[in-house]
């Protein structure tokens, strides 16, 4: 199976040390997203996990569809929250969103931890697992 690199501009540049996603054969691996506006590079909506957990789903999107998938091909989604307080707020931006984007209704498994990110205006990052039919 060939191993590919995803790239898109319509995600984050990637640190330096990983790269936005991986695919080989059907299956795809999206690198941890956080709330980065993709053209400049700046973390957006301090202090709410609202916002910053809608971005961070667009940024895991756009990786997901650089890749031939789509997000309805997700599987798993691994959420890493920094606030156990905001958990229901992350969980109701996160619920309208892959509600609208599964057409299907199949919704993806999740794990959600609490944790510590490298940035303090993070709130939220989130990483994918998808597998492509086809």
């Amino acid at each position: 199976m060939t191993r590919t690199a995803i790239s898109t501009p319509d995600a984050p540049a990637p640190a330096h040390t990983f790269g936005q996603g991986v695919r080989q054969g059907p299956f795809v691996q999206v690198s941890g997203q956080g709330p980065v506006d993709p053209a400049t590079g700046e973390y957006l909506h301090p202090g709410d996990v609202t916002a910053q957990t809608t971005r961070t789903l667009q940024n895991v999107r756009a990786i997901v569809e650089a890749a031939g998938a789509r997000f309805d091909d997700v599987v798993m989604l691994r959420v890493y929250l920094t606030q156990r307080e905001d958990f229901a707020a992350m969980n109701d931006a996160y619920g309208a969103f892959v509600a609208e984007h599964c057409p299907s209704g199949v919704l993806p498994s999740r794990t959600t931890v609490m944790v510590g990110l490298p940035r303090p205006e993070m709130l939220v990052e989130i990483d994918a697992f998808a597998i492509v039919e086809g």
